[in-house]
């Protein structure tokens, strides 16, 4: 199966901000084709067919029991078991998602394993959608088309940078708390767009907001992640409370992780966290020890030579 051509490394800031502000919900099918343990191979293949899909789930209730693919149709018409019942034969070693993980799970789950879909489920661990390559690609560009309609109907004569001057917000951030993952860079970008700062600038905050408050929730025992604002500049600090980075000039390489399995499994844990702060950051500094870590990191709100 080709790989979805996104990335949370050389992807452009405008998509990096995207991935990292959707969820699994935002994206997924709800509009579910389903079919039971006692449903037959043969009437599964004539759903298939009717509703053009390439795979059903198997369910009982809202719970996920397993799968019938098109090449589990293909095998059973090739050695001649096609009426018999699903139970028998679909797959029951899974691979979801939950709804409320950001969709770079489901981009990390699409490259890592050669599945065409993944179920998702809900933290009842019911069956609420689908999600596939294309849902993604999809929503993506509708939302693409969004950020250039407002490119284009934003006015750059009046900044309103002027009247956030002195303001500090302080959000809580707990450790694993993935359901609420992503907030605290999300009304950072609000903030940050209701001045009318220009949108290259809100993705480098939204990016290195979102990085740090993401290792926060992965890597730390809980913090809090600050935003200050000046006329000119914002300063974006992630403290923690432990249990601080063993090796930090390794944790600003590149690639390098002390994640557990768990967190990898999840998507996480890839090692370009700190790089990517540092990469939107025009001042980073970072101090760790058996206390705790701090990050702080300053981005201009207007710098001299804009992007275009």
């Amino acid at each position: 199966m080709q790989e979805i051509p996104i990335n949370t490394i050389t992807s452009p800031n405008v998509i990096l901000e995207l991935i990292y502000r959707l969820k699994v919900k935002d994206v997924m099918t709800t509009d579910l084709v389903t079919a039971t343990k006692e449903t037959t191979l043969r009437q599964i293949q004539y759903i298939m067919r009717e509703k053009q899909v390439t795979g059903l789930p198997i369910v009982v209730g809202k719970r996920l029991i397993g799968i019938v693919s098109m090449d589990d149709i293909i095998q059973a018409l090739d050695k001649g078991y096609i009426e018999e019942k699903a139970q028998d034969h679909m797959t029951r070693n899974l691979i979801v998602l939950e709804d409320d993980m950001p969709i770079s799970f489901a981009i990390s789950y699409f490259d890592r394993f050669s599945y065409h879909r993944f179920p998702v489920l809900n933290k009842h661990k019911e069956l609420v959608g689908m999600i596939t390559s294309r849902d993604i690609t999809s929503t993506l560009l509708v939302e693409i088309n969004r950020e250039i309609e407002e490119l284009e109907k934003r006015t750059r004569t009046t900044s309103l940078s002027e009247e956030m001057s002195g303001e500090i917000h302080t959000y809580s951030i707990m450790k694993n708390d993935f359901e609420n993952a992503g907030y605290a860079s999300t009304e950072i970008k609000k903030r940050l767009k209701s001045a009318g700062i220009a949108p290259h600038i809100i993705r480098r905050a939204a990016i290195a907001s979102y990085e740090l408050e993401m290792n926060l929730v992965v890597h730390s025992d809980g913090g809090e992640l600050i935003a200050e604002y000046s006329p000119q500049t914002m300063q974006i600090t992630a403290k923690d409370s432990g249990p601080g980075i063993s090796d930090v000039e390794a944790a600003m390489t590149p690639g390098w992780s002390t994640a557990s399995e768990w967190i990898r499994s999840l998507g996480f844990g890839a090692g370009m966290g700190l790089p990517n702060v540092k990469s939107v950051a025009d001042e980073f500094t970072i101090e760790s020890n058996r206390s705790g870590t701090t990050v702080v990191c300053s981005i201009a709100l207007h710098p001299k030579q804009e992007e275009t």
